[in-house]
């Protein structure tokens, strides 16, 4: 009797153990890099843009958090970097307003979205991405990550690395659906990645999940209709401010 209570009590310590290490809330730092130089190179005037190179860093880099517990997520702007004005002018891009609630009871997104001068607020279900899991595991901010790729779109091209460490169903931006929390997104149609620069533990205040309110209500695939016409005069630049507008 005391060999199966001993028994009992040594796997009942391994699976609290074993629970311990996961992240159940927090707040997750991204670093959002778009490669600037990529992106000059696909547009008409690039002898312009050459010279322009000299007074412009390759890279632009900005900051987005991630709050979450067991049953909702907040992405938002995160902190602020100092830059000039010319790189405001070329590095800032799109999406840099973006602030999507999730709730993971209800499987519900809401997302305030400035496209130019004109804000969106989409109401849809959580999206669906058929991810292909793969076996590259690679470590980010101290988690292990594994690898996944999917589409977005129809046809760009998507890569995830996602922690089961965090048994949290959330990611930058709208993207989801994986077994665990993305801590990072690459995009290469994009040229851009969002990579979790650090995890800090800690149940976030009810206050701190703000769902956006404000902004012309429309679903995803109203969204898109809209933006599409918008942009159908800017050419070969047109599907780029698309992929931005719908991420």
């Amino acid at each position: 009797m005391r060999r199966i209570l001993l028994l009992q009590c040594i796997l009942l310590c391994i699976v609290m153990s074993a629970k311990a290490q996961f992240t159940l809330a927090g707040k997750i730092e991204y670093e959002r890099k778009v490669n600037i130089y990529a992106q000059m190179a696909e547009m008409d005037n690039n002898e312009w843009f050459e010279k322009l190179k000299a007074q412009i860093p390759k890279f632009s880099s900005s900051y987005f958090d991630l709050l979450f517990d067991t049953v909702r997520t907040l992405y938002k702007p995160g902190r602020q970097v100092e830059q000039s004005s010319l790189f405001k002018m070329f590095g800032g891009g799109p999406a840099m307003e973006n602030t999507v609630y999730t709730d993971l009871r209800t499987e519900k997104v809401t997302a305030a979205k400035k496209v130019y001068e004109q804000k969106f607020l989409v109401q849809d279900t959580m999206r669906k991405m058929d991810w292909v899991v793969k076996d590259e595991i690679r470590t980010i901010a101290n988690f292990k990550c594994r690898k996944a790729v999917g589409r977005m779109c129809d046809s760009v091209y998507v890569v995830a690395f996602y922690t089961d460490d965090i048994p949290v169903n959330g990611g930058p931006e709208m993207f989801s659906g994986l077994p665990g929390m993305i801590l990072e997104i690459a995009i290469p149609r994009l040229h851009t990645t969002w990579v979790a620069e650090k995890v800090d533990l800690g149940v976030p205040k009810d206050t701190e999940f703000v769902i956006p309110e404000k902004g012309k209500k429309v679903n995803e695939q109203q969204l898109g209709d809209a933006v599409r016409d918008g942009f159908k005069d800017w050419g070969k630049l047109a599907p780029r401010n698309i992929w931005w507008t719908v991420l």
